[in-house]
């Protein structure tokens, strides 16, 4: 069954506990928690923190989809705040921020209960640098983090997303055949797929054996990677979630508008209303959601 989450990384402006209670009184069922700066930077975050967290989400009655380690905007990188450190930095002490960033997230989510953590698809490539070297060096990087990811039985999930190493379902396909762990898994976000001219509903089914979890976004017609709210933009999200629910998929769909900050609320409650009008439609509406407002 279907469960609908809604990504705290809209929440910039919020602390963490404030961003929870909001996503629980906008219905949402769970909320994927942002691991950087300012709600559970795992390498600043003290145990009292972590039971606090630990604590709201229990009293908000909520779930927590996932742990999104991909954005780094602690580290204040001016290239790109969520690509950089990444996994194939030249510099092998600077791709080593994004190895222990991961890791640290990975027990994180173990404390917490989330099921998951998700991370970058390698970074962008540099100037000069093959796209089988940098392969290479992903591996390299990333199996440290599955060693954790075993051991803490939380899965590492890998997000593809356009600009960076691994974009494509094909290259994601060729990672997981390298890594060779169950504990490595696919976040299908809706968004980038369709940015790369892989239209989601055709890819669904194929790659649902390594999908663990789902984000949801609308995009514009030009296919720029720009995350809108679900109904704004020309993706097909009715014959979307037909196909995710023709798999038996039984887990999380997170909707992520982190460009919303101005309004992260209006933007959840669009969303949420949308979406589920499409479940409605389908039969399935998803379970474990609450009226709005009905936040304890």
């Amino acid at each position: 069954m279907i469960r609908l989450a809604y990504s705290s990384n809209a929440y910039l402006r919020y602390p963490v506990e404030e961003a929870i209670g909001r996503i629980a009184g906008l219905g949402y069922a769970g909320v994927e928690l942002m691991a950087d700066v300012p709600h559970a930077w795992p390498a600043g975050l003290l145990e009292v923190q972590v039971e606090s967290i630990r604590q709201c989400v229990a009293r908000h009655q909520l779930a927590i989809s996932n742990l999104n380690a991909f954005m780094m905007r602690a580290v204040g990188d001016l290239r790109q705040p969520y690509w950089h450190p990444s996994w194939i930095e030249p510099d092998p002490h600077y791709r080593a921020i994004r190895r222990e960033h991961t890791k640290r997230a990975l027990r994180l989510a173990r404390k917490l209960g989330a099921p998951s953590v998700q991370t970058e698809p390698g970074g962008p490539l540099e100037e000069g640098q093959s796209w089988r070297a940098a392969l290479v060096s992903f591996y390299d990087q990333i199996m440290p983090c599955i060693e954790v990811a075993e051991a803490c039985e939380v899965m590492l999930l890998v997000e593809p997303e356009p600009g960076l190493l691994i974009e494509r379902f094909e290259q994601y396909l060729e990672l997981a055949a390298r890594v060779g762990s169950a504990r490595l898994g696919l976040n299908f976000d809706i968004g980038h797929a369709f940015c790369v001219g892989q239209d989601p509903e055709k890819w669904i089914r194929s790659m649902a054996a390594h999908t663990r979890h789902y984000h949801i976004e609308d995009i514009a017609p030009d296919r720029v990677h720009e995350h809108l709210v679900p109904g704004r933009g020309a993706i097909d999200l009715e014959a979307v979630f037909r196909e995710i629910m023709a798999t038996g998929y039984d887990g999380w769909a997170t909707v992520e508008l982190y460009p919303y900050v101005e309004d992260p609320d209006g933007a959840g409650r669009e969303a949420r209303g949308y979406l589920e009008a499409i479940l409605a439609r389908l039969g399935h509406p998803p379970l474990g959601t609450r009226p709005e407002g009905s936040t304890p």
